[in-house]
């Protein structure tokens, strides 16, 4: 054999190594392919209108949950319980009380309450009635409210015997100096009484009873002669 013959034959024998060695790899390309166009024509499938969904063919079957009976809540029934409204017990319009205050007198607060003094002295035990101090709590009776009376004096003084008298309307010195045989000076003296000619309803005065005057004697009177 030539070295043509020889170098024609190596190359003969190449050229089948390289065919036989493609062969796989063209087969493998098309088997590639031939893939590709199948999941496209797949997805195309379930994609149009009527075509299994996806989803559902690649979902696993979900256990469905076994229906419980619940029972239902108990019904709450509301029970409004009324509660009775406090009865209204009436205020007494009477007595009321007042504290004085800086400028008052007895006179003003009686103007404004429309109560007679006499009634406010006796009802609070007003020794004095000029000099009634700021913050004393006054008990105002009614307008209608009798003045009580003044307490009766024993039948059976004596000279010396001491007293207390409480002023009452209409009372002056004068007249109550008279009335226990006493004089105007001896009670203001007694009582510390500056002002006499103003003495307040309801004061209340200690009196010593004075001596009963004796009877004078008798005028003669001229009798006739026949």
């Amino acid at each position: 054999m030539t070295d043509t013959s020889h170098d024609a034959a190596k190359v003969i024998q190449s050229y089948r190594r390289r065919r036989e060695r493609m062969v796989p790899l063209i087969l493998g390309g098309l088997a590639v392919v031939l893939s590709v166009v199948g999941i496209f024509l797949i997805f195309i499938w379930v994609s149009a209108d009527g075509g299994p969904n996806i989803a559902n063919v690649f979902a696993k079957d979900t256990p469905t949950p076994a229906l419980t009976n619940t029972p239902p809540p108990p019904t709450v029934t509301s029970t409004i319980t009324l509660t009775p409204l406090p009865s209204e017990t009436p205020t007494p319009e009477w007595p009321k009380t007042y504290i004085v205050e800086l400028g008052d007198t007895l006179w003003t607060v009686a103007e404004d309450f429309g109560v007679a003094i006499e009634l406010i002295i006796a009802f609070n035990d007003i020794p004095d009635p000029n000099n009634v101090p700021i913050g004393v709590e006054l008990t105002i009776p009614e307008p209608d409210s009798e003045v009580p009376t003044a307490t009766p004096l024993p039948d059976d003084l004596v000279t010396g015997d001491k007293i207390l008298y409480t002023v009452q309307a209409g009372d002056n010195l004068e007249v109550i100096a008279a009335t226990f045989f006493t004089t105007v000076e001896a009670i203001a003296d007694e009582n510390e009484i500056e002002d006499t000619n103003n003495i307040g309803i309801g004061t209340i005065l200690t009196i010593s009873i004075g001596p009963t005057p004796t009877p004078g004697p008798e005028t003669p009177t001229a009798t006739s002669s026949s």
